[in-house]
């Protein structure tokens, strides 16, 4: 949900009707961090006693090894913004720009400066209390960090306890050997999980493996957001690097009245109790088209 744009008018017309799905939590895209509402939507978070999560990609100009101290100075202000929108945690693709790729592998120059932009990173969550997450990508989207196990690789290599991974099915999908593997080479760095089908729609009508994605989740002991993400709508900010160039679902709406009883049932079959916590993210309030669904829950197992 692109919170920053939202009127109140247009959050009270919106809001009630997703809350009635058990909505907890509102990630919120940091796409123009200098014009975004913190204030705005700390008011809109507190009258509907939701909890902001931000998410952020860097722009096209920020170049972690030609840039480095510009791009740690964005990356301040963007954490100073989401701690002013009440959010606890800033996360996404925090290190790169989405669809920007070099062409050739990553080299170690660029891992050195990704590893000085976290640590740098780091220390500004540590003195704002908050904590900053790490999004692996597909192949597609970035050369920088692709797997889990490279994730957990570079927030060893930093050593701040305040940085988390967060991983993606869509991109898991395409880079893991399984989704057990993926979540098991996260490990204790797993925070934030999005919940993506294979072709970005509906959960149930691609070909993830939501079976293995919950089996792996409960094999870990999980207890962190997922967050079922959907893009019907797509920002022009960051349209041509997710590279959707047609509708996802005929019915939008059919990602949270279809999509999330699906996941539901699968995570119940897996023996995941949930305490939901939907998390509108990517889609404006002025108008409801792109949904994701975060679940704060907790993982029990049957009978214990």
């Amino acid at each position: 949900m692109s919170v920053r744009t939202a009127r109140s008018s247009n959050a009270d017309n919106l809001l009630p009707s997703i809350l009635a799905h058990g909505v907890k939590v509102i990630e919120t895209p940091l796409l123009d961090p200098k014009n975004y509402d913190s204030k705005g939507t700390r008011a809109i978070a507190e009258k509907y006693d939701v909890e902001i999560v931000c998410s952020l990609g860097l722009p096209e100009d920020m170049d972690v090894v030609s840039r480095g101290d510009d791009v740690a100075g964005y990356l301040e202000f963007a954490m100073n913004v989401a701690r002013d929108a009440g959010a606890q945690a800033l996360s996404g693709v925090t290190y790169g720009t989405i669809g920007k790729r070099s062409g050739v592998p990553v080299t170690k120059g660029e891992l050195d400066a990704v590893a000085r932009l976290v640590e740098r990173g780091s220390r500004t969550a540590r003195d704002l209390n908050m904590k900053l997450g790490i999004e692996p990508c597909n192949r597609y989207e970035t050369h920088l960090l692709n797997t889990a196990r490279q994730g957990a690789d570079m927030i060893e290599r930093v050593g701040a306890g305040n940085i988390f991974i967060h991983l993606d099915t869509y991109h898991m999908n395409i880079e893991e050997v399984s989704m057990a593997r993926g979540f098991a080479d996260a490990g204790e760095h797993l925070g934030y999980v999005h919940l993506s089908e294979s072709n970005r729609g509906v959960p149930g009508r691609g070909t993830m493996d939501w079976t293995g994605t919950f089996a792996g989740l409960k094999a870990i002991g999980y207890d962190g957001a997922l967050t079922l993400e959907s893009f019907v709508y797509l920002a022009p900010e960051i349209a041509p690097g997710l590279a959707v160039w047609r509708p996802v679902t005929e019915r939008p709406e059919d990602v949270i009245e279809v999509g999330l009883p699906f996941l539901a049932h699968k995570a119940r079959a897996a023996g995941l109790v949930l305490t939901w916590a939907v998390q509108a993210s990517g889609y404006r309030l002025t108008s409801l088209t792109n949904y994701a669904i975060s679940f704060a829950h907790a993982v029990q197992r049957r009978g214990a």
